[in-house]
């Protein structure tokens, strides 16, 4: 009889702690606390992000980061309203005007370009052009070559740095530029072309860009003081923006 009870409370305790091992373990609650103004707050347990490796099962994984699909031409619509933002948000005949100034023949009327740039016309049965073409790539010359002396001759006059368009900032008066002045000057440029800092763009392009600056003044200070066209520094920036309108950033997506 002793060893009958003594058997029951053997396999009573060890369902007990058998039960309670199952159990599952409860969550702790964050503790309410109170903050510098006396309000109750919780305090909420801070989430480290993990990488793709750490998820279990995922441990030798790899990641597919190959292209998918090759570059494509931005529509020509959004290159034509890209080239009236960069003038102040124009509109179309506002722009024509401004593009084609007060003489230099850098541009004549949309419905010069429209056909060449691919712009389809239902009414004569053209379509879309959706493959590029060397005329196509001269009209985006033409328009961007316009824009960057239309804006070389406005912003790079004596006015405030807010009222200019495209080179938002001031230039040194009877000197070049130095390595410094001119990453914050490109950053600047760069912003307004491909909508980020130069800082996360490749590093080679910042020297590029400097190097293509100076060979362009170097280029037109060998040439007589009164030769047509720009001097050194209206010349060197305006081809800093050719450089930045040809670039295919600007164009593909």
């Amino acid at each position: 009889m002793a060893r009958r009870a003594a058997a029951l409370a053997l396999v009573t305790a060890l369902g007990c702690t058998q039960g309670a091992a199952d159990e599952p373990t409860p969550t702790p609650t964050p503790t309410p606390s109170q903050d510098a103004g006396g309000a109750v707050t919780a305090d909420v347990p801070v989430l480290r992000p993990r990488t793709v490796q750490e998820i279990p099962g995922h441990e030798s994984i790899a990641q597919d980061t190959a292209p998918k699909e090759a570059p494509r031409l931005v529509p020509v619509e959004a290159l034509m309203r890209s080239y009236m933002t960069l003038f102040g948000g124009l509109s179309p005949l506002q722009l024509q005007t401004r593009l084609r100034g007060s003489g230099g023949n850098l541009f004549d009327t949309w419905n010069d370009y429209l056909s060449a740039l691919g712009v389809p016309d239902y009414a004569a049965d053209i379509p879309r052009n959706e493959q590029t073409n060397a005329l196509m790539l001269a009209a985006f010359e033409r328009i961007g070559v316009a824009l960057c002396d239309r804006a070389v001759e406005s912003d790079l006059a004596a006015m405030p740095p807010t009222q200019k368009v495209v080179f938002r900032f001031d230039l040194p008066a009877n000197r070049a530029v130095t390595d410094a002045e001119f990453a914050t000057r490109f950053d600047v440029l760069h912003r307004l072309f491909f909508g980020y800092p130069a800082s996360l763009a490749p590093p080679e392009r910042l020297p590029r860009f400097r190097q293509l600056l100076r060979d362009a003044a170097a280029r037109r200070a060998t040439q007589p003081a009164n030769a047509p066209g720009f001097n050194a520094t209206r010349a060197s920036w305006a081809v800093v923006c050719y450089a930045f309108v040809r670039h295919p950033e600007f164009h593909l997506y």
